[in-house]
């Protein structure tokens, strides 16, 4: 199961761009703000985990 910590690199309307941190070579993850935490903004740092992302 993946465990793992993102940044929020961009926010676009209904989505948001995620970057692993421990990754950074990878593409942006393109995720639906309905499946993140309400108060992300550009910059937040969030823990992925069981299929739910929380702010860290």
């Amino acid at each position: 199961m993946l465990v793992c910590d993102y940044i929020v690199e961009k926010i676009d309307g209904d989505y948001a761009y995620l970057q692993r941190e421990d990754k950074p070579e990878e593409e942006s993850k393109l995720v639906a703000r309905a499946l993140l935490p309400e108060e992300i903004t550009e910059g937040s740092r969030l823990h992925y985990e069981m299929m739910q992302y929380t702010i860290i």
